[in-house]
């Protein structure tokens, strides 16, 4: 039966404090669970000890039936290598071994170090051990999840995919697999809308245990069947959907204050006892044995210990203020990119939330390129008189942020210590002020990208993807700093609940139109049925 165990886990990284110290739950046959928590608390750490990446310091657990599993990063870390590298490092076990053999040995046989023997090995073990049949599958996912054709898995570079593409192959491998058990670490990551749906019928379709990392509100929702908190060095579980489980966790924090509350009265009380019958012992030598049973009840209770207390929540306070503009902020004339999108226009005015919205590899986030002042193709940009424009970059991709600390980074725009150190606090950063930048997590890597641009007191924000690496805590946050922002959004996002909150929207289609929609529930039925926006197209289609 597969399932997974896990008991008293603990772990802390080298050179660093305790991560995390007394993890225990388990997702029984067929459940699929959603590992939930702030940034940083050790949620993809326990999805690496899980699958064997690295060791826990203590604890037990135990992984029952095939495994296979997708790291955060998969497809991201390394564009230079081929799509079978990519694939091999998806399969099942021996497979993935067998398949490194190979493309080492025929690495080897290029450059002269093999005489053909060893190429010979690697390729009857990948043929012995069903890597023909895996290919099939391959090329079948394929075909299901590339929109260009792919001939030569062993030539053809994950960099020619776009990232959405790279995430989706990989998914519909592992989703379609039959393992007993899938390890998903963000899955949702770098998926547009449409593939989002998609990604989550195939879950809840799916007879595998699952346990995942998320961020995302609406797929949370729909998919997981329980919610594993990791929080305050150790974790709880709810054992319900996420759509309860704000609620849940309120009631939780409630009732350990209460405990907590009662143990505390209780032990005043019972103090309070012991030293009145101390008192009265020294009246009255008779009262000594009620005295001495009063000091053992009350010892016996204070060695017990008090119930934990309430997990102190999260305390992330985003300020982004802006300042007042003129009227039009942009405005976009006869606009396009390479043959991304025909040429489309449209204005922009202070005060607006737009979404720039599509299927993947349509040219989004080429667009907000074009805003930040890369040259378009054709057309012009032109913005209004008091705009000052910043930018949040959807992979965190900040080389003048490379090898500095982010006490240095912060201080650049602060000058003052103690005022970086209390803006790290704010975005719950304060323990990572002498940590480099490309150390950190990517949500906190986003969290810092946010910071700096809250300090560099823009007033029009261009948004890529900005709450793709944010725990929820986080996204919350950010979206309440955004209501009261005074400036210009335009974003790029495929988190649904993000973009709930925005005005209007941008939708760039497969087929290169662009339409104005004016609502949130339009552009969600836009990206189900574009065929039925034709009269909210923007772009004029080239002759």
């Amino acid at each position: 039966m597969s399932s997974i165990v896990v008991s008293e886990l603990e772990y802390a990284p080298p050179g660093a404090d305790q991560l995390f110290f007394d993890v225990s739950f388990g997702v029984a046959p067929g459940e699929h669970a959603a590992l939930v928590g702030a940034n940083g608390v050790g949620k993809s750490t326990i999805l690496r000890i899980l699958s064997g990446v690295i060791d826990a310091d203590g604890g037990e657990f135990t992984v029952n039936g095939s495994m296979l599993t997708m790291t955060q990063d998969v497809g991201m870390s390394r564009p230079t290598d081929t799509l079978r590298e990519m694939l091999i490092e998806v399969a099942p076990p021996q497979l993935r071994v067998a398949g490194r053999a190979l493309v080492a040995a025929e690495r080897a046989l290029a450059d002269g170090s093999d005489d053909g023997m060893g190429y010979a090995t690697a390729l009857s073990d990948w043929g012995d051990l069903g890597g023909y049949e895996l290919e099939t599958k391959w090329q079948a996912a394929a075909q299901r999840s590339v929109k260009s054709s792919i001939d030569d898995f062993s030539r053809r570079l994950v960099s020619e995919l776009s990232g959405g593409e790279r995430k989706r192959l990989v998914l519909d491998l592992l989703l379609t697999s039959g393992a007993d058990v899938l390890l998903l670490d963000e899955p949702d990551n770098y998926l547009d809308i449409p593939t989002r749906g998609w990604l989550e019928e195939q879950i809840m379709a799916s007879k595998s245990t699952i346990l995942m990392v998320s961020h995302d509100r609406a797929l949370l929702e729909r998919v997981a069947t329980k919610i594993v908190v990791i929080e305050g060095s150790g974790c709880w579980t709810h054992g319900g959907s996420y759509a309860s489980f704000p609620e849940a966790r309120s009631k939780r924090q409630e009732l350990m204050g209460d405990e907590l509350k009662r143990w505390n009265d209780e032990e005043r009380r019972l103090f309070h006892h012991m030293k009145i019958m101390k008192q009265r012992a020294a009246q009255n030598f008779k009262n000594a044995t009620k005295a001495n049973a009063a000091e053992t009840r009350w010892e016996k209770f204070v060695a017990l210990g008090p119930p934990p207390p309430p997990v102190a929540d999260q305390q992330i306070h985003v300020r982004l203020r802006g300042a007042d503009a003129a009227r039009r902020v942009v405005k976009m004339e006869n606009l396009s990119v390479g043959s991304l999108f025909f040429p489309f226009s449209d204005e922009v005015y202070h005060g607006e939330r737009v979404g720039l919205i599509g299927p993947n590899g349509t040219g989004k986030s080429h667009l907000l390129a074009v805003l930040n002042g890369a040259a378009p193709d054709e057309g012009t940009i032109a913005f209004g008189p008091r705009t000052s424009v910043g930018v949040f970059t959807q992979i965190n991709d900040r080389p003048d942020f490379t090898g500095r600390q982010c006490i240095d980074i912060v201080r650049d725009r602060l000058i003052d210590d103690e005022k970086s150190m209390r803006a790290l606090a704010r975005y719950g950063l304060v323990n990572n002020a002498r940590q480099e930048f490309q150390t950190l997590s990517g949500g906190q890597k986003a969290r810092l990208e946010i910071l700096c641009l809250e300090l560099e007191g823009h007033n029009v924000l261009l948004l890529d993807e900005p709450t793709d690496n944010l725990d929820i805590e986080s996204s919350e946050a950010l979206e309440r700093a955004l209501d009261g922002f005074e400036g210009t959004v335009i974003a790029v996002s495929h988190d649904r609940t993000f973009l709930a909150k925005f005005d209007r929207f941008l939708m760039i289609g497969d087929d290169g139109d662009v339409y104005g929609l004016p609502d949130y529930e339009i552009a969600m039925k836009g990206l189900a049925e574009p065929s039925a926006l034709a009269g909210l197209r923007l772009a004029k289609k080239l002759s």
